[in-house]
């Protein structure tokens, strides 16, 4: 663990009101960010998606359930997987709550998986969750969307992944991404934005206030301690010069 000075009140808000300024900065910069994003080019989407959902075959613009915006979650879940990654889950913990605030912003949040739904459904139960979440099997949908990859894409030495050439040894073939779609009025749809790997972070809430919390993140690796939330220890841990 980091070694820390210990100061007086007042020797800690003049560093504390020095932090705020630099995080005042990134809030306008995430702002201006966000104004960029929203200002992007839409891309129109030809290919007629269908997938396989718990009440039948949905098209692309049927996953709107009656909404104008679509977020989906490119959740990975191969065919031949026994459950979901554990780090797609720990972001599926935190859609729950966010749902009827996104639904009735005129946005439906659905997850979109390769696996057949009878895997989906039992995982999806095991979990507790309550967001839509439909099967792409046999679709071109998660290949298209830059989120899973053929072996001879891994054979290669490295898949177009976050808009970039990501070597094979950080690749694998399901990969997580969210994508948004807009459809008008006349039912036509648009690709308007993806973002893949660590650009997921921000919609993490657990992250984000770990960021703030006295060791941060505390990990060896990107989310290294992270598990399905139905597998940690029940035991209580000690850390640092508590250990034993």
């Amino acid at each position: 663990m980091q070694a820390h000075p210990v100061v007086s009140r007042d020797e800690w808000l003049i560093q504390r009101r020095a932090l705020l300024a630099r995080e005042k900065e990134a809030i306008h910069l995430r702002d201006a960010i966000n104004a960029e994003r929203q200002a992007l080019p839409w891309v129109k989407v030809d290919t007629e998606y269908v997938f396989a959902s718990p009440e039948g075959r949905k098209t692309l613009g049927e996953l709107f359930d009656g909404r104008s915006q679509l977020m989906i979650y490119h959740f990975m879940f191969g065919p031949d997987w026994d459950a979901g990654c554990p780090g797609c889950s720990f972001f599926s913990d935190h859609v729950s709550g966010m749902l009827p605030h996104l639904n009735h912003h005129d946005v439906t949040f659905v997850a979109v998986s390769r696996a057949p739904m009878d895997k989906i459904a039992a995982y999806k139960k095991r979990m507790g969750w309550q967001f839509p979440w439909v099967s792409s099997f046999g679709t071109t949908f998660n290949h298209d969307y830059r989120v899973s990859f053929s072996q001879d894409e891994l054979a290669s030495g490295s898949v177009d992944y976050n808009y970039t050439a990501t070597p094979r040894e950080q690749a694998h073939d399901e990969l997580p991404g969210m994508s948004a779609f807009y459809k008008d009025a006349d039912g036509n749809v648009f690709h308007t934005y993806s973002t893949y790997a660590r650009g997921l972070e921000d919609m993490v809430g657990a992250l984000l206030l770990l960021d703030r919390a006295p060791l941060g993140r505390n990990e060896t690796g990107p989310m290294s301690w992270v598990r399905r939330h139905d597998e940690y220890e029940d035991a209580p841990k000690t850390h640092g010069c508590c250990a034993t």
